[in-house]
């Protein structure tokens, strides 16, 4: 790892406007790097984060620790303040069961105060934290739990009896007992005692999304949280650019982005607001009461902002940023946003629960290029590869993404046999997805490798005919799935959700995108369906479709 940070900042030869090194075949981040912790530094990535609070605090004459909000809570109207929420840390690490450096914790629970709490406590004390969909099955869960092997269960009460017993139990969150414990008084000079944590240590792990398998457990280290919550701390505070945001949290706190949002908010002295569960109308009603100013958000939100007129009804002035992940947004889609909302800058990312959220990102003013998701963040390089011939390809050349950062995964826990397939020897993630840089160093996301749709000789990428069908005035929502065919292996079939009212056909649809693409391209089936299965992060559940078509479910709907 000390290797690829070194090469990552170091000077090379390079280009200036894209960072590509043709004697390497490499492209390297743009962007200013951070100042990192020595690797060999005993520390914490909460005690990091809470080094960043402390000095921000510090050099803010209008920030006080005992006034400012951290954490709102939409769904109850209350708030903690960062005072309250530090003695809490503090209080629950005194309290906790006797847990060793390294044995895993699983969480359960809908976004709740008690849980940044929770997260913090345990990553001070070295236990790796798993945070996994309080939505998940029985039989799911017990999926993770073999993966991720934890000896005891944080849980809301509402969700624990799809636990299995666990060593040390479960611990019931929206408790009394654990209520007690975060609002015990702390007498002077108590610390809980602590075995030191290396910043190779594991941290987490998070449940990757599944929508091509089973689920599976990324394992990440402090080092993994410290180099990205450095890279955004650099951009913020180091640039002068620092300001004070008040930020509704879209995306729940067992996703990665969450669960970074919530490191990154405390290292700024932000104020995050949490929703228990999500709702439209509650979070634009939480955008007036709260002065929203930053949403991390996924796709469909951003739709829904642009399409509905509920955003009418609310006063969303103080809303500066929106920042989306998950899936790229069509042009068309964010011409539209704009259009309505010309005072919220929206800025698109790209990364991955194996990346700790990092990889690419778009940042002002940089918002003018359309179809890309920003540069290259700190530390990080990439290459576009070949999947035919293996061999790194130049800008304006499409292939595979690889990654290479200290923010890369140490592995798939219990899996060694993906972790290979994903990881090669030098340090490169391959993420499976098709993209090209343009030569200003943007990444453009083309779809992925998997998904490509086998037309024939051609290959057909859904996620160009999802945003082409967006644009259609009737057209709600729509995923393009590949449906066997005899005679060309697979053809282009589109799942299309009807505006209300509306009465568009599928020969309307296959016309529609006939006329703007090329003709291996083409819509060659539809059909009309309620909603479009999609995950927290709001990437279609492409597989879940497909088993639906092909079995001819959805042709029924």
């Amino acid at each position: 790892m000390a290797k690829t940070e070194m090469q990552s900042g170091c000077s090379m030869e390079k280009d200036p406007r894209n960072g590509y090194s043709s004697k390497t075949k490499t492209f390297h981040s743009l962007r200013q790097p951070p100042h990192l912790p020595p690797e060999t530094l005993a520390i914490s990535v909460t005690d990091y984060v809470f080094s960043l609070l402390r000095s921000a605090a510090a050099g803010s004459p209008d920030f006080s620790l005992d006034t400012a909000d951290f954490i709102i809570d939409a769904t109850a109207d209350r708030s903690v303040t960062y005072s309250s929420f530090l003695r809490q840390v503090h209080s629950l690490t005194l309290s906790l069961p006797p847990l060793a450096k390294g044995q895993v914790a699983l969480i359960l629970s809908p976004p709740s105060p008690c849980v940044p709490v929770l997260y913090f406590a345990l990553l001070s004390l070295g236990v790796v934290v798993s945070p996994a969909n309080p939505l998940a099955t029985e039989s799911e869960l017990i999926h993770m739990i073999k993966l991720s092997n934890p000896v005891v269960a944080f849980a809301d009460s509402s969700v624990s009896h799809k636990l299995p017993p666990l060593p040390l139990g479960t611990i019931l969150l929206n408790s009394s007992d654990f209520d007690s414990i975060l609002t015990r008084p702390v007498q002077n000079g108590q610390n809980p005692k602590r075995l030191s944590v290396s910043q190779s240590d594991s941290a987490a792990i998070l449940y990757s999304s599944g929508t091509t398998g089973r689920v599976k457990g990324v394992e990440l280290t402090h080092r993994n949280f410290i180099a990205m919550i450095a890279g955004s701390y650099h951009n913020r505070v180091v640039n002068e650019r620092a300001k004070h945001l008040v930020a509704l949290l879209t995306v729940p706190l067992f996703h990665v982005f969450g669960f970074f949002e919530m490191m990154e908010m405390a290292a700024m002295a932000d104020t995050m607001v949490l929703m228990e569960r999500f709702d439209f109308e509650k979070m634009l009603r939480a955008v007036e009461k709260y002065k929203i100013t930053s949403m991390l958000v996924s796709p469909p939100i951003v739709v829904a902002m642009e399409k509905s007129e509920l955003t009418e009804k609310y006063d969303l002035s103080s809303l500066e940023f929106l920042r989306c992940g998950g899936a790229p947004l069509g042009k068309d889609v964010i011409e539209r946003f704009k259009s309505k909302f010309p005072n919220i800058i929206l800025v698109q990312g790209y990364g991955l629960t194996e990346t700790v959220g990092g990889g690419a990102l778009m940042r002002p003013p940089e918002t003018k290029w359309f179809g890309s998701v920003g540069r290259l963040t700190e530390l990080m390089e990439a290459k576009i590869v070949n999947p035919m011939t293996r061999e790194a390809m130049p800008p304006g050349q499409q292939g595979e993404l690889w990654l290479r950062g200290p923010t890369i995964m140490k592995g798939y826990v219990g899996d060694k046999d993906a972790t290979a397939a994903m990881l090669d020897p030098e340090g490169w993630l391959k993420t499976g997805d098709l993209c090209y840089f343009d030569f200003d160093g943007f990444l453009c996301i083309v779809g992925r490798l998997k998904e490509l749709i086998k037309y024939k000789a051609y290959q057909v990428p859904p996620a160009e005919l999802e945003r082409l069908l967006l644009t259609h005035p009737e057209i709600a929502d729509a995923a393009v799935i590949p449906y066997p065919d005899e005679e060309a292996g697979e053809i282009p079939m589109a799942l299309v959700v009807r505006k209300p009212d509306t009465h568009v056909t599928a020969a309307q649809v296959i016309d529609f995108v006939a006329r703007q693409v090329a003709p291996y391209k083409k819509i060659r089936r539809v059909s009309f369906i309620n909603s479009i299965p999609k995950n927290p992060a709001g990437k279609i559940l492409r597989r879940e479709l497909i088993n639906q078509a092909v079995s001819g479910a959805s042709a029924r709907l």
